[in-house]
């Protein structure tokens, strides 16, 4: 099996996954690809790690990997979307960060956990992703333009709140005043737009949520709507620009842009273990139930 791994940061546990994750992939034959900077950012610290014969690195990826294992929270899973696009690599991350609601091996489950996908004994969940496109066309957009949690528009460089119009399929739905406007994927539902009162969807539903960041208007409520809804932006304030975020990615947006949000015409694939679902996971990251009459 061909595998990439990819990673942010480094410290104890990244470095003890690491070394698990090599043993596991040596004992089933497996080459493992690092990806560049991650692989520089571990050999500064455990040089050991440049002598393993059984490693190699990457820049790209292509069709010919058949597995991305990433090494640290859901932050970092987000990040590696980047690299799979639409080549239709499965994703699987061990969790190094916090909560992880898509980072779910422990460390002390990496050894069984690979031996599951090695016997292909896994189930694939498939995510729906947003695309973006502007106009004008903005540069840092234009190169990756999609993004699995989230897509949001917010307040740049002042303390005054935003008018966000927006529009359902070109029907004009309402204009939010508020510091911004959250369009969340089903994965993207326990992120931030669940941090402002929006609702959790399963990653099974095929729909989005568009959730306001602390609206003025204090009727707006978050709206759950089908996945092939065109959404259209027009942002206006006291500044002339505006903050874009994709995931983590964060673009600057002049007032006098319009913002056009789909579903792209690809997914992400996630590999869930067995005994392994999204209702046990919310549970767990949640504490659902946690109550002494339970």
């Amino acid at each position: 099996m061909k595998i990439a791994v990819f990673g942010q940061y480094s410290h104890k546990n990244t470095q003890e996954s690491v070394e698990a994750l090599i043993k596991s992939a040596t004992l089933k034959d497996s080459l493992l690809f690092i990806e560049k900077d991650f692989f520089n950012l571990l050999t500064e610290k455990k040089s050991t790690l440049s002598d393993n014969l059984n490693l190699r690195t990457f820049e790209k990826l292509d069709a010919s990997y058949e597995l991305l294992v990433t090494i640290g929270g859901d932050g970092t899973i987000l990040r590696a979307i980047t690299f799979v696009g639409d080549y239709g690599i499965p994703i699987v991350g061990i969790n190094t960060g916090r909560l992880g609601f898509l980072a779910t091996i422990r460390f002390d489950e990496i050894e069984r956990a690979l031996e599951h996908i090695f016997e292909k004994n896994y189930k694939i969940s498939e995510r729906t992703l947003l695309a973006v496109t502007t106009t004008p066309e903005n540069e840092d957009i234009q190169k990756i333009n999609y993004a699995l949690n989230e897509v949001a528009v917010s307040r740049k460089n002042t303390t005054s709140m935003i008018t966000v119009e927006t529009h359902l399929d070109d029907e004009y739905l309402t204009s939010y005043w508020a510091d911004g406007l959250i369009i969340a994927t089903p994965t993207g539902s326990t992120g931030y737009s669940l941090s402002c009162g929006g609702p959790v969807i399963t990653p099974a539903d095929d729909s989005l949520v568009l959730t306001p960041i602390a609206p003025h208007n204090l009727s707006a409520r978050p709206l759950v709507i089908p996945s092939e809804t065109k959404i259209t932006l027009k942002v206006s304030g006291r500044e002339d620009q505006y903050l874009i975020s994709l995931d983590s990615r964060i673009a600057t947006l002049h007032n006098s842009a319009t913002v056009t949000i789909k579903r792209a015409n690809f997914r992400i694939k996630m590999i869930e273990l067995p005994n392994e679902t999204f209702i046990d996971t919310l549970r767990r990251k949640l504490l659902w139930g946690e109550d002494r009459r339970n």
